[in-house]
């Protein structure tokens, strides 16, 4: 009945694994659990997650050599056995006891994505991590009925049910560099196609907060595959928002003011973003500047 996919990298996915193990076998239903490591190079973590192995219907690969986001995930779905595949991200863990029996009641034929939504535990983090945590609450951890509004651009990947025979036909794209957004990218491919979404209260904890600076490269890494994914054709400027406000700003040629000020307000806005109190709004323009700058190269 269900495969559930986790691939992982550097990461412990032990108490992840016992979990939804307990909970699938309290289901009593056919399942699998496949966690494909992409070569970690932390050698005391990969030896930790072994322990799982032991689980019944569980088994932990370690891939000879990291072959990123995409392309592991593919993988995972093409090792899967059954029907129903449930993606999770290596640092998530359901929020309750009854996340597998959640995605069970769900599953029908009519049906072909599930996605069940992403929390961020309300304990403030350290002060390295706030930017990851603020963003994340307000831009990600979104209810039910605000996600239906648009059911593509607010999927996330870190937590889903998808058809195994929908999969086989919109995959992960493996020709794209490994920088980021490679689920933008297949939220788009499944609106071209016209997939339907299921949107359901069947959260997650997001645990793996960054620290602010790594976030910020990794937003830096986000838009370039962004522009990337542009010049490429392979995404409509329209599908999401800081393209569409890029694109009425080159209208105007007010995208070189902001091309030009990137180098200039830098460091300025990353002090705000690296502080005690991050600014979403100086994290946008942020990331404004920054497109408009490399659109330019």
């Amino acid at each position: 009945m269900l495969s559930i996919l986790i691939p992982t990298y550097n990461f412990d996915i032990t108490a992840l694994v016992h979990e939804v193990h307990k909970q699938s076998t309290t289901c009593n239903i056919d399942f699998e659990i496949l966690v494909f490591d992409d070569a970690s190079e932390n050698l005391e973590i990969r030896k930790i997650n072994t322990a799982i192995n032991g689980l019944k219907n569980t088994s932990y690969t370690i891939l000879k050599s990291n072959i990123g986001r995409s392309a592991i995930r593919n993988k995972l779905a093409k090792n899967a056995q059954f029907d129903w595949l449930l993606f999770l991200d290596a640092d998530v863990i359901p929020v309750n006891e009854h996340f597998i029996s959640n995605y069970v009641a769900a599953i029908s034929k009519s049906k072909k994505i599930i996605y069940g939504g992403i929390l961020y535990q309300k304990n403030m983090p350290e002060k390295s991590q706030l930017l990851r945590w603020v963003y994340g609450k307000e831009r990600e951890a979104l209810s039910v009925t605000k996600r239906k509004e648009n059911k593509y651009i607010s999927f996330l990947t870190l937590n889903f049910v998808i058809k195994k025979n929908v999969f086989e036909t919109i995959s992960f794209n493996e020709d794209i560099p490994n920088l980021r957004n490679e689920d933008t990218l297949f939220s788009y491919n499944l609106n071209q196609e016209k997939t339907p979404i299921e949107h359901i209260e069947n959260t997650v904890y997001h645990l793996g907060l960054e620290s602010s600076e790594i976030f910020l490269n990794k937003s830096r890494a986000s838009l370039e595959a962004l522009n990337l994914f542009l010049k490429q054709k392979l995404i409509d400027a329209q599908y999401v928002k800081i393209l569409r406000v890029k694109n009425r700003l080159q209208k105007f040629k007010l995208d070189i003011f902001f091309s030009t000020t990137y180098p200039l307000t830098k460091t300025i806005f990353e002090k705000n973003l690296l502080s005690h109190k991050p600014s979403l709004l100086i994290f946008d323009l942020y990331r404004l500047s920054y497109l408009c700058y490399i659109s330019k190269k």
